[in-house]
């Protein structure tokens, strides 16, 4: 979420999987992030220029990083060439999304990376809250709402990360999670809450279920204090993920394949059924042929042509740091 301290936390991760003489992959993905604090392998700010497709598509803030992120996902494979080609020597792959949650979680780009990710590898989901700004009922439970919205859109085992906790403790918010009369009380106790006291302490309420299913971590990125919790944490998830998520993924992967071949079959028969009916049986069989094939063939061609660009890995291009999508926008524009 926006404000987190989400950039820092990245910052402490990265410098944390180095510390444990671990190897990390970095990729960012907030084309409008103005520096990063953290050295990255990937940069979306490589591929596009978010200042120039705002001014280029007429987009405000959100619309320009939503347009950013389409343009990178149509190369999103030549991401995964990249992981894929270091992927014995890498410990932790980490991607950086950015803090606007409906830009990333709700747009047809964030879906297609997280699937194809989560398809791939064991994928994570790890949700930063300010702790301090969560200390209000009505905040806590909001977060938590969004949190719940990203779980259930991805499908995937998320940590809750309560960050800042070396300004404010965030036991309130484990006990919060686990007494529901606790958290009723601060409701009562909360002024801001007002006429939406009612509504807080009812969707508390409802989310009990759903804390069931997270894990919770509280951390600073700025000491350093509970990291090693965090990675307790993914390990765990990645457990979690293998036995539970990625079976039900392969289900519904496969459900899928196997409509789009139904899908199919039945649209050759009405194929057929629809041709003229007369002729040679063997011509009317290669016409019939010729016909179902030109159904579903492309011609070979290639949508994607005039936008054939390369990325390099900034790890391993002494030259500089990533050169990538250079002439992405330029050939974009012809």
């Amino acid at each position: 979420m926006a404000g987190s301290g989400k950039s820092t936390f990245m910052q402490r991760l990265t410098a944390s999987i180095h510390s444990a003489k671990k190897t990390p992959y970095v990729v960012n993905l907030d084309p409008a992030v103005g520096k990063l604090p953290f050295g990255c392998n990937i940069d979306i700010q490589d591929v596009v220029n978010y200042k120039q497709v705002m001014k280029q598509y007429g987009l405000g803030p959100n619309g320009g990083i939503i347009t950013s992120l389409n343009l990178f996902t149509t190369k999103f494979d030549q991401v995964l060439d990249l992981i894929g080609k270091r992927s014995k020597e890498l410990d932790y792959v980490v991607f950086d999304t950015p803090g606007q949650i409906e830009i990333f979680t709700w747009s047809a780009s964030g879906q297609i990376i997280t699937d194809t990710l989560a398809t791939l590898h064991p994928t994570v989901l790890a949700y930063i809250i300010d702790t301090p700004r969560s200390s209000s009922p009505a905040t806590f439970i909001s977060n938590m709402m969004y949190a719940l919205s990203i779980l259930y859109k991805t499908k995937l085992p998320m940590i809750l990360v309560f960050n800042k906790c070396d300004v404010v403790d965030a036991s309130f918010a484990r006990e919060w999670m686990t007494d529901f009369e606790s958290f009723q009380e601060a409701v009562r106790g909360d002024e801001e809450s007002g006429y939406m006291g009612s509504l807080v302490g009812s969707m508390g309420l409802v989310l009990e279920e759903f804390y069931n299913a997270l894990k919770v971590v509280s951390v600073s990125a700025v000491t350093g204090a509970g990291m090693d919790d965090f990675f307790t944490a993914v390990d765990e998830a990645v457990s979690e993920y293998k036995t539970d998520y990625r079976p039900a993924m392969e289900k519904k992967i496969f459900d899928k394949k196997e409509a789009l071949k139904k899908s199919r079959e039945e649209n050759l028969s009405k194929l057929m059924k629809d041709m003229e009916v007369g002729g040679d049986a063997g011509s009317k069989k290669e016409t019939s042929k010729q016909d179902s094939d030109d159904f579903y063939d492309d011609d070979g061609a290639d949508d994607d042509d005039e936008f054939s660009v390369n990325l390099e890995d900034r790890s391993t291009n002494s030259a500089g740091e990533e050169a990538s999508f250079k002439r992405f926008l330029d050939k974009a524009a012809k």
